[in-house]
């Protein structure tokens, strides 16, 4: 799934893209998000992308959450 997402400078300032794409995965999320059956995803928004790399991109966002540092802050009762 790793090979799916490249990060590159050059494109979208950076953000995460399916590979050999310039879709952000961020995008592909949203429309995740909103319900949409991968087939439908590919077939009304990303005609250029596979239910493998859609997968992809929620298994990055997964990865990176797994891995966010978190900073909790206590609270004095």
């Amino acid at each position: 799934m790793r090979n799916r997402i490249t990060v590159n400078s050059a494109i979208h300032f950076g953000k995460p893209c399916v590979s050999g794409t310039r879709i952000p995965v961020q995008d592909v999320l949203e429309v995740v998000q909103a319900g949409k059956p991968f087939e439908d995803i590919i077939r009304d928004h990303y005609p250029d992308l596979t239910v493998e790399d859609i997968r992809a991109c929620v298994q990055y966002a997964m990865e990176i959450v797994a891995i966010e540092e978190l900073h909790v802050e206590t609270v004095p009762a």
